[in-house]
């Protein structure tokens, strides 16, 4: 590792374009879900739709997109995904302030979004892979994850205000600027990047669709790491709307005592995030990994038990902060795992396939607990969901060998 742990200035500009299009993001949390009620009065399952449509559509049109950005450039990707993801989100306050905003535009929106953003988090594996030699990888990663957690402290409450102030789609249009500003940080990194491995096919064939899936499956470690990571983060997910239904009804919570339940856990993902790099060089990114993975589990069961008032509350609490502490544990260690595991010329197909698989099984497992939710309740769902999480570390791998890093050429700093 690098003296004082400074990955660089690209790195700097790559990170600064990262947190900005994560605030913008959580600016907007549940903006959509606001403008389709309140704007254009739509019911539970035209909500539902978008939620769970949108990001399932969005991942499937991502699908060919990721043999497409292997063989390419990835800076140049990255900038206009972030410019696609603009524009698409601009037609909303553009279309609001006309009078001819749409359901059927915000669902369209929704599936550009989640196709872009697929596409840019793929595209930005592989890129990190080629700014930072392995050795900086992880500290990177846990950089990104830290960021992420401080924004999901920062934002929803600053969106909150906004909305209050100027309402939903004013927040739309600070995504849409954030995402702007993150594609002149991208531009600002600089350097040359080095050509990309050449496509063996003049064109893109029906069979290299599934190159991702392919080498995931292929490889014993990635594909306990995939199913494990797919099941853990569409369960947990999937028992989010629940939680909501049965903490803001059925036991009369307060909506900001709702986000404070989880804003403030969220401390624990930054505190995560700093140990991961050390705890990693302490005893070992393989220990670490299946450790921090299996410990992750113990904890979304107890949220069948929260009940009224403070002491219902301080349950959530502390049930979130531990599992949000395992998670930012986890999340660097097995990214950079993954990125040391794959080969340069695969990384995209790789993260590409990987994250379409995990916003699909996302969306899939939502809408299953939905019904799952209206036929037993949320409490019983909610408990399922967690008694099928403790099952998760079965899928963890039992034996994680060594990397072998490939050595690969730093862009240049410009």
């Amino acid at each position: 590792m690098r003296s004082g742990h400074r990955p660089g200035r690209p790195f700097g500009w790559l990170w600064a374009a990262y947190g900005t299009s994560a605030l913008g993001t959580w600016l907007a949390f549940g903006a959509f879900p606001l403008i389709a009620v309140r704007v254009l009065h739509a019911g539970p399952a035209e909500v539902a739709v978008l939620s769970a449509a949108g990001a399932a559509v969005g991942a499937a049109a991502a699908v060919p997109l990721g043999p497409w950005v292997e063989f390419r450039r990835k800076r140049p990707v990255l900038i206009a995904a972030d410019l696609v993801r603009c524009a698409a989100l601009l037609t909303i306050p553009t279309a609001f302030a006309l009078g001819v905003l749409t359901f059927v535009q915000l669902l369209l929106v929704s599936v550009v979004v989640a196709a872009a953003d697929i596409t840019f988090r793929a595209a930005s594996g592989a890129y990190l892979k080629i700014l930072l030699p392995a050795e900086d990888l992880l500290v990177a990663n846990a950089r990104f994850e830290s960021t992420a957690w401080t924004t999901t402290i920062v934002g929803p409450p600053l969106g909150g205000a906004a909305i209050g102030l100027l309402g939903p789609v004013a927040t739309v249009a600070a995504d849409a600027a954030s995402y702007l500003l993150s594609a002149l940080g991208i531009r600002a990194t600089g350097g040359t990047e080095p050509p990309p491995e050449p496509r063996p096919a003049q064109r893109l064939r029906a069979r290299d669709l599934l190159d991702g899936w392919r080498y995931i499956l292929a490889d014993p470690t990635l594909r306990a790491l995939f199913f494990n990571t797919a099941l853990f983060n569409g369960l947990v997910m999937a028992a989010e709307p629940l939680l909501a239904v049965l903490m803001l009804g059925r036991l009369d919570f307060a909506a900001w005592q709702y986000g404070l339940a989880f804003a403030v856990p969220s401390i624990g993902g930054l505190l995560g995030a700093r140990l991961a790099r050390p705890l990693a060089a302490g005893f070992g990114q393989r220990r670490v990994l299946v450790t921090a993975g299996a410990l992750r589990a113990p904890w979304p069961v107890g949220l069948a038990f929260v009940g009224p008032g403070t002491a219902g509350l301080l349950l959530v609490m502390g049930v979130e902060l531990g599992l949000i502490f395992c998670c930012a544990v986890f999340n660097p260690v097995c990214a950079t795992y993954r990125l040391e595991r794959t080969p340069t010329d695969r990384t995209t197909r790789t993260l590409s396939a990987w994250a379409v698989t995990t916003k699909a099984a996302t969306a899939l497992l939502t809408a299953v607990w939905g019904v799952l939710g209206a036929l037993l309740g949320p409490r019983t769902a909610i408990a399922l969901a967690g008694v099928l999480v403790l099952a998760t570390p079965l899928l963890l791998p039992r034996r994680i060998p060594a990397p072998q890093p490939e050595p690969v050429p730093a862009a240049s700093g410009g």
